[in-house]
C-alpha cells in the first residue's frame, strides 16, 4: 500500500456512553482488532468531536482503536450547542480525568495517543500527568495552547489578515483601536485585546437570543477560516461548513477554553516535557501552518529528546497527502 493512502473505512465493533460525573456522559467507540495494540484518538477543537475519518489512519488488523467525544460535543451529552448547558465542569483537568476513566473502563494498561491541534495539547497534558499509561505518541499539527499561541491565533495573525481580524473584533461588539490592535502595540496591549475579544465571544455564544449566538458563531468561524485560507490543501470553509449544532458547540467550547488559557500554567507543557522521557513520539507539522506555527513543534522536539519532528513542505494546519502519509507510516511503525 502506498504511504499516502489511508486504510479503508472502518466501523466500530463496540460503543457506549461513559458517566464521568457532573451530569456528563462521554461517547466512546472502539474499532479494529479487539486483541490489537491499544490506541486513543484525541480530537481537536476543543469541541470538534471525533470523526470516522480518524479511524482510517490505523491498521485494523493490528490496532484496537478508541475514539471519544470530549465533554459537551459530538455525541457526548449534554451538548454545548444548548446555551443553558453549564460548561463549568469542562476544563483540561476534567478531560484528562475522563481519558483515565475511559482507559480503566476499557481495561487497557497503556495506549498510544494520536491527535493534532488542540488534541495535541490534551495529549501532552495527559501524558505528562500519566506517563506510565502512554506507549507512544503521534501528533500532526503540534500546539501547546500557551497564551502566546492563543494571542497569535486570535490576534497576531491579524498582521496577515487585517480586514478579517477587524471583522472578527467588531463581531464581538468591540471597537477597533488601531493603536491597540491584536498585532501592534505592547505585548500587554496585544494580550489584553485578545483576551477581551475571546471573553466577549464566550458571552455572546451563551446569549439567550439565538440570533446573537448565530451571528457570533458565524463571525468566529469566518475568522478561523481566514487564518487557513491561503493553505494549498483542504476546503476554504473548513470551519463554517460544519453542521449548525456542531459549529455552535465548537465555537462556544473554543471561546470557553481559550478565554481561560485552557486552565494551563503558561508554558507548562514545554517546561514539563521531561516527563515524556522514554515515550517515543513523532511530530508531523506543516511548514505553512498559520493556525499553529512550526516553532512550537520545534521547541517541543528540543524539550522531548525521544520525539522526532517531520516537517511537511506542502502542508499547513489542514494537512496534505504527504502529511497524512507520514502519520500513517508512523502509526504503522508503532503497531509492532
Amino acid at each position: 500500500m502506498s504511504p499516502d493512502v489511508l486504510y479503508p473505512p472502518l466501523a466500530p465493533y463496540d460503543h457506549g456512553m461513559l458517566d464521568v460525573g457532573d451530569g456528563n456522559l462521554v461517547h466512546w467507540e472502539v474499532c479494529g482488532n479487539p486483541q490489537g495494540k491499544p490506541a486513543l484518538v484525541v480530537h481537536g477543537g476543543p469541541g470538534s468531536g471525533c470523526t470516522p475519518y480518524a479511524r482510517r489512519f490505523f491498521d485494523p488488523e493490528r490496532y484496537r482503536v478508541v475514539l471519544f467525544d470530549q465533554r459537551n460535543c459530538g455525541r457526548s451529552t449534554p451538548h454545548a450547542s444548548d446555551p443553558a448547558v453549564d460548561l463549568r465542569h469542562n476544563t483540561t483537568g476534567h478531560l484528562i480525568a475522563d481519558m483515565e476513566r475511559l482507559r480503566a473502563h476499557l481495561g487497557m494498561d497503556r495506549w498510544l495517543l494520536y491527535g493534532g491541534s488542540w488534541g495535541s495539547t490534551l495529549i501532552l497534558a495527559y501524558a505528562e500527568a500519566h506517563p506510565e499509561r502512554v506507549s507512544e505518541i503521534v501528533i500532526p499539527s503540534v500546539t501547546t495552547t500557551r497564551r502566546s499561541e492563543i494571542e497569535w491565533l486570535y490576534g497576531g495573525a491579524g498582521a496577515v489578515f487585517p480586514a478579517e481580524w477587524h471583522r472578527f473584533r467588531t463581531g464581538a461588539g468591540l471597537p477597533v483601536d488601531d493603536s491597540r490592535t491584536g498585532w501592534s502595540g505592547s505585548a500587554a496591549d496585544r494580550a489584553g485585546v485578545v483576551q477581551e475579544t475571546l471573553r466577549a465571544y464566550a458571552r455572546l455564544t451563551e446569549d439567550p437570543d439565538p440570533a446573537v449566538r448565530d451571528r457570533a458563531t458565524a463571525d468566529w468561524a469566518a475568522w478561523e477560516d481566514a487564518v487557513l485560507s491561503q493553505e494549498p490543501n483542504g476546503s476554504a470553509t473548513i470551519y463554517s461548513d460544519r453542521p449548525p449544532a456542531a459549529l455552535k458547540a465548537f465555537v462556544r467550547i473554543c471561546a470557553h477554553y481559550f478565554s481561560h488559557g485552557a486552565w494551563l500554567e503558561e508554558g507548562v507543557l514545554l517546561r514539563d516535557a521531561g516527563r515524556l522521557a522514554g515515550i517515543p513520539g513523532v511530530l508531523v507539522h506543516g511548514r505553512y501552518d498559520l493556525g499553529g506555527p512550526l516553532g512550537t513543534a520545534w521547541e517541543l522536539t528540543r524539550a522531548w529528546p525521544d520525539a522526532r519532528l517531520v516537517v511537511i513542505q506542502d502542508a499547513g494546519h489542514k494537512g496534505s497527502d504527504a502529511q497524512r502519509g507520514e502519520v500513517r507510516v508512523a502509526l504503522d511503525a508503532f503497531a509492532g
